[in-house]
């Protein structure tokens, strides 16, 4: 998870990497790496991790990546159109193992992420990655999810979702989480 934030010593941006250093744990569980970029200097973001530290009661356990002169930001078109030509935006990407971005979230400076959500799509990502099963709306991890269309062949499903499965309509069909 490479998460951008708009500037050293700033309010939102303090809860943030507070927040993501208070769920390291749950980063750990799913094998996933938390890494932020600034575009303050590395001795500015060093000062700011003691107040992180101290406000948010945690410990920042991952990079703080210094991008000073907004290479990063420029690359990945991270500039704030509403506020300024300076201001960067509160980005957040999921990339995977190969490397290949899965998702982006993209926040207004005034807003904080929503690390509920970050997790969720995670775990998403992670399951339907390994099971031929999409999400629903508002899905969580332990709820029911949705069998893709491609698969058809009744001893194929019988066979991955042993479990069983409703079927609400011949598109939608809904089973237990498989890995669950």
């Amino acid at each position: 998870m490479l998460f951008l934030h708009p500037a050293d010593f700033t309010p939102v941006c303090t809860t943030e990497l507070g927040k993501t250093a208070v769920l390291s744990s749950e980063f750990a569980k799913r094998k996933v790496k938390p890494i932020a970029i600034g575009d303050d200097p590395l001795e500015s973001h060093g000062k700011w991790v003691k107040d992180i530290n101290e406000t948010q009661h945690t410990t920042v356990n991952f990079p703080i990546l210094a991008d000073a002169d907004k290479t990063v930001v420029k690359l990945y078109d991270m500039i704030h159109p509403n506020a300024s030509t300076t201001a960067t935006v509160r980005s957040v990407f999921i990339i995977d193992t190969k490397k290949v971005i899965r998702t982006t979230f993209t926040y207004p400076a005034s807003t904080g992420r929503n690390f509920d959500e970050i997790l969720r799509v995670i775990d998403s990502l992670q399951l339907t990655d390994h099971y031929k099963v999409a999400t629903p709306a508002n899905w969580k991890d332990g709820d029911d999810v949705v069998i893709v269309p491609s698969i058809q062949d009744p001893a194929e499903l019988a066979q991955r979702f042993p479990k069983g499965f409703k079927v609400v309509r011949p598109y939608l069909r809904v089973t237990p989480q498989p890995n669950k």
